[in-house]
């Protein structure tokens, strides 16, 4: 896999110091530039593309989030500042992580590896490749699942709860939208609010869908078609 390149946009000069630290610590990272001007981090994105941008936010001239939504692209990014209250407008703007300052180096670093990972599996899709694992959006942060340690997906109305082996998450998404993404990897829809991943089925009746978990989870009569046509049975 080729570096993850990256800029670095704050008005605070060690802050753009710290950034670079960090960076050259980590493996497969490229930080190409650092900007203290947002209007020069600008006029050098849209001539240049980059994978990942880390932004402050309360910056002079152009803010984090204004910045952000100028961009002729659409690359990662990661906030990272003093401020707590733009945490619902980054997740509205799909940005890999928010940190808030002072951001230690292990933290700096999941956050970095996390767009590492979102960057692999956005290449893999485009490629039509599947991979073991996927990417979501929880509180406000991406998370890396991997399939096997998907039990069952449940919704409501705007919301779905991933369930897990280890944790529940809960994601502001529709089920419909989950099932439009993720069923070439095998998620099958067995209800109006469950989907579940059919490997891991272990049998069926009329009723019901047994996990090999031990889990049971409802079959909606309108599915049970789809499921035995899926499963071959």
């Amino acid at each position: 896999m080729a570096n993850l390149s990256v800029i670095n946009v704050d008005d605070e000069y060690p802050a753009l110091q710290l950034v670079r630290q960090y960076c050259d610590q980590i493996e497969g990272v490229d930080l190409q530039s650092s900007f203290q001007e947002p209007e020069k981090a600008l006029e050098y994105l849209k001539e240049n593309v980059v994978d990942l941008v880390i932004f402050d936010i309360n910056m002079p001239g152009i803010n984090g989030v204004e910045l952000l939504q100028q961009l002729p692209y659409k690359p990662l990014c990661i906030f990272m500042t003093l401020e707590t209250q733009h945490a619902v407008k980054a997740f509205e703007l799909d940005v890999v992580h928010y940190l808030v300052k002072p951001v230690d180096f292990e933290t700096f670093r999941k956050a970095i590896n996390k767009a590492k990972d979102f960057l692999q599996f956005k290449n893999s899709a485009e490629h039509l490749e599947k991979e073991d694992f996927i990417m979501f959006k929880s509180n406000y942060i991406m998370n890396k699942v991997f399939l096997k340690d998907i039990l069952w997906v449940q919704g409501f109305g705007e919301y779905i709860i991933l369930v897990t082996s280890l944790k529940k998450y809960m994601i502001l998404d529709r089920m419909s939208n989950f099932e439009e993404k993720f069923q070439a990897f095998g998620f099958i829809r067995v209800h109006k609010s469950y989907i579940i991943l059919a490997s891991h089925i272990e049998s069926y009746d009329v009723k019901s869908v047994y996990l090999k978990s031990g889990d049971k989870i409802p079959l909606g009569r309108t599915y049970k078609k789809i499921l035995k046509e899926h499963l071959g049975k």
